[in-house]
């Protein structure tokens, strides 16, 4: 297998060739680049397993980058390395589409063990267990290029929705429990809640059941999680 493409961000040198030099010695490849302008450019014009970003950079600052390179339905993972670190921070990171935070100062440790977790993440949804291309009643979901259709007609899904989605397609009958869903999608140390497990299925469920209020394929097990139902039968009182 080919060792990981790492592209680092970060405009502080003695900070950057730290990280380079311990992510190479974990046999990650690693491309540092100390400005969000020429980022911007290279994580589009290239393929990363993972980018690690700053958020103060000159050129172009970290979050803009971010909410630019999903704008652009690229769905490379982001992890943000940065001293802006207050709760309103990593809510807004995590709002422009970033898979993790970490705030500096940091233990080199911490940071490979994030990177792992992501990397894993991220082969896990591209692994070939379960085709790319999944089809159930009506509907029929692309998990490559993150998009599907329904009777509602064409629909687009974030790549949060889709990871989502494809775990609980991959157990189908199966209750999935909330915290099940973090660690899987997020992982156990991220930022998100249960709550925002929940506001991701409002969005599934709005893109791909006919009616989202009376849900036939993802439907919820109250104080538990979610399940998928492959038959997509409606039940009595759930909304």
């Amino acid at each position: 297998m080919p060792e990981p493409k790492i592209l680092l961000v970060e405009d502080e040198l003695s900070l950057a060739e730290g990280i380079k030099l311990n992510l190479e010695m974990e046999g990650l490849s690693c491309t540092w680049i100390p400005r969000g302008d020429q980022a911007l450019r290279q994580i589009l014009a290239e393929n990363y397993d993972l980018v690690i970003l700053d958020v103060m950079l000159p050129g172009m600052d970290g979050f803009t980058i971010c909410e630019k390179v999903r704008e652009a339905k690229n769905f490379t993972p982001v992890l943000f390395l940065t001293a802006k670190n207050t709760d309103d921070d990593r809510v807004h990171g995590f709002e422009t589409g970033a898979d993790d935070y970490l705030g500096k100062p940091f233990q080199v440790k911490e940071l490979l063990l994030r990177v792992r977790a992501i990397l894993r993440r991220e082969a896990w949804y591209k692994s070939r267990e379960m085709s790319s291309r999944q089809a159930f009643g009506p509907h029929w979901v692309d998990f490559d290029n993150y998009c599907g259709e329904g009777p509602n007609g064409p629909f687009q899904l974030g790549m949060k929705e889709c990871m989502i989605l494809r775990l609980l397609m991959e157990r189908p009958g199966q209750v999935v429990s909330r915290t099940d869903i973090l660690d899987k999608v997020w992982g156990e140390d991220a930022y998100p809640t249960s709550r925002t497990v929940d506001n991701f299925i409002v969005r599934i469920r709005r893109v791909m059941e006919q009616d989202a209020h009376h849900p036939r394929w993802v439907h919820t097990i109250r104080s538990v999680g979610y399940q998928f139902d492959p038959e997509g039968k409606q039940r009595k009182g759930e909304e």
